[in-house]
């Protein structure tokens, strides 16, 4: 009995590994040109890159060319964060405080999660968001514990995080699950 239930776990282990590999293909063929950015990594930023259009009138509204689908918009340029709905309508925007390390515009995808940790600035912080990573630097959303104005960084130290007011840091951890796309742009 024992032969044949490690042969059948055996054919399981290789039909799963076999599915992975086609899943992951199909994925990889299936990105659009020019997001080709893999997942947890730090996108290369395009020659030229220049910043998305924006609506003079409404600085708050979503800038054109700024992905498509369910994702987590962030400004670098602007200080300002977007939630988009699989429709594509924005559930919820707000400005934050970045920190000292920017990301480079491009496709990412939420990589881990933390319910409370101290970041690297010293603040206790909570909700954390990580998508990613600059020279070792961690990139994520966070909201400070005490809910305090959010002083300018030291531009002595290399931080990651990206600061939001607490209400905002819950509504991104109920929205930015692990896997979630983050598009970023100046």
């Amino acid at each position: 009995m024992a032969r044949s239930s490690s042969g059948f776990v055996a054919g399981l282990t290789a039909t799963a590994v076999a599915t992975i590999g086609f899943l992951t293909y199909r994925a990889q063929a299936d990105v659009p040109p020019g997001l080709g950015g893999r997942p947890g990594t730090s996108a290369s930023p395009a020659a030229g890159v220049s910043k998305a259009p924006r609506d003079r009138r409404h600085p708050a509204a979503l800038p054109a060319g700024s992905g498509t689908g369910e994702r987590v918009v962030y400004s670098v340029d602007d200080d300002r964060v977007w939630l988009v709905g699989a429709g594509g309508r924005v559930e919820n925007t707000f400005q934050v405080t970045p920190g000292t390390v920017d990301p480079a515009p491009g496709t990412y995808t939420v990589t881990s999660r933390s319910k409370a940790v101290t970041g690297t600035d010293g603040v206790p912080v909570e909700h954390v968001v990580r998508f990613a990573s600059v020279n070792g630097v961690v990139i994520g959303f966070s909201a400070a514990v005490d809910n305090a104005e959010q002083p300018d960084p030291d531009p002595a130290l290399q931080t990651g995080g990206i600061r939001e007011s607490r209400p905002d840091g819950d509504t991104m951890w109920m929205f930015a699950t692990i896997g979630q796309k983050v598009v970023v742009i100046r």
